[in-house]
């Protein structure tokens, strides 16, 4: 099939792009490049990705033309968006890049006779600061970011909803693996550790409850939804792993792979963090056949192995 990855110069959507190509589809990949973090970074999952096969279209989602882009894919996963809970990002970012984008690939989608499905990926920051429940509990968001990816995936469904467009919406939870963004707990962690740095660590968090997920585990269940599409229409999934842990028993962990202590500098609380998150996902499990396997001992040494093979001493991935 065709398909076309957004975001696929970013950490999830680079190694999705892969995955597709592996299993034998023909791949797209669009991205931006924002200058959210250090591009060098984008570059080489770039790279990494067109050595695979993937095509690359350098498109802004939020006010370039994107018929071209769209045209032939048989699906579409959407997974550029404006990230993270950042107070230097303005509200007006957050909307550009999470509502308006996805609008304009909606309605550019849905103009394609091709299309047979559009796959939007959303966040369990949708539920707010307890993120636990299933599909059906209330949003409540405490972030910008849970805000506007909320409203970009209800102008999706809204079009399954009323015009028949063939949609679904997966909420990721705590997504982690080699490439994740450098401002993420566990490169900036990683990064401290090698680098001899202190680690900020905002006051509380060590005891944040959280469903980290091993990135090959998310792609499996984008891939369950490949493969069960006439199920998913219409649905929400949450896609996660349903084992959690602390921040503060994930900073030992690295520790412990890494042979050495963090030099930790306790910051003032951070506005809209998620308190706990634990990924319900009997639906997906039901639905799909989702089985999320990846422990995060075995995650997490592949993420250091990555970060010292990859990134230390060769790639400056901006400030701390």
């Amino acid at each position: 099939m065709n398909i076309l990855v957004t975001g696929a110069a970013g950490f999830i959507g680079s190694h999705l792009a892969e995955r597709l190509i592996e299993i034998g589809h023909d791949v797209r990949g669009l991205d931006c490049f924002t200058d959210y973090y250090a591009r060098p970074l984008k570059e080489l999952n770039a790279k990494q990705v067109r050595e695979k096969g993937v095509g690359f279209l350098h498109l802004d989602l939020a006010e370039d033309d994107l018929a071209p882009a769209v045209q032939d894919a048989e699906f579409i996963y959407h997974l550029a968006a404006q990230p993270g809970i950042s107070a230097k990002t303005a509200f007006e970012t957050y909307v550009r890049n999470n509502v308006t984008a996805t609008y304009r690939l909606a309605r550019a989608a849905k103009e394609s006779p091709a299309l047979r499905g559009f796959i939007n990926i959303a966040t369990s920051s949708i539920y707010g600061a307890d993120a636990t429940g299933d599909e059906t509990t209330e949003p409540k968001p405490t972030s910008y970011y849970g805000v506007t990816k909320l409203a970009a995936e209800q102008l999706v469904l809204a079009y399954a909803r009323d015009r028949g467009f063939p949609a679904c919406s997966l909420r990721l939870f705590s997504v982690y693996g080699p490439r994740e963004r450098p401002e993420k707990l566990y490169p900036k962690l990683i990064r401290c550790i090698l680098e001899d740095r202190e680690f900020p660590l905002f006051e509380g968090s060590e005891l944040h409850l959280r469903s980290y997920t091993y990135v090959g585990d998310i792609i499996d269940g984008f891939i369950a939804v490949l493969e069960n599409w006439d199920r998913c229409i219409g649905e929400i999934f949450n896609i996660g792993a349903d084992v959690s842990i602390t921040t503060g028993e994930g900073i030992r962990t690295v520790e412990e792979i890494i042979g050495k202590p963090a030099k930790i500098a306790v910051k003032p609380k951070r506005p809209g963090d998620q308190l706990r998150t634990h990924a319900n996902i009997d639906k997906a499990r039901r639905l799909l056949g989702y089985d999320p396997t990846t422990t995060v001992r075995d995650g997490l040494e592949t993420v250091v192995e990555w970060y010292t093979q990859h990134v230390h001493g060769k790639i400056d991935s901006g400030n701390l």
